[in-house]
């Protein structure tokens, strides 16, 4: 990743680039998102592997409700499309809470294997 000045068009949320790429590259995402599947409805949009990372995501950047994703969707060139509230709200995590246990060892696991010092 690159970070430069100068630029005429500014994303608010730059800081949260970082944190969902690091999801994406260490697997984390992936692992979300086959864990969640079986809860997927057929004709769904939104997937729930993503709508979780999404909602941490908005709280590491100040949110202390589902309607902080909101600072998400204001840049959807950056964070890409994000579930609005109601369909965060269907997410119980408590449910699935065995199944993204292990998906966030396995990208624990992988992030770590990736740092160089």
């Amino acid at each position: 990743m690159q970070v430069s000045g100068g630029g005429s068009r500014v994303a608010s949320q730059a800081s949260g680039v970082l944190p969902a790429e690091a999801a994406r590259r260490t697997g984390l995402a992936a692992g979300l998102s086959a864990a969640l599947a079986p809860w997927r409805k057929p004709r769904a949009v939104h997937d729930p592997g993503k709508v979780l990372p999404d909602i941490a995501l908005a709280v590491a950047l100040g949110g202390d409700r589902l309607a902080g994703t909101g600072l998400l969707r204001a840049e959807p060139a950056v964070f890409g499309p994000v579930a609005p509230d109601p369909t965060a709200a269907r997410l119980p995590p408590r449910r699935h809470s065995g199944h993204s246990r292990s998906a966030r060892a396995h990208g624990h696991t992988t992030g770590w294997s990736e740092v160089r010092y």
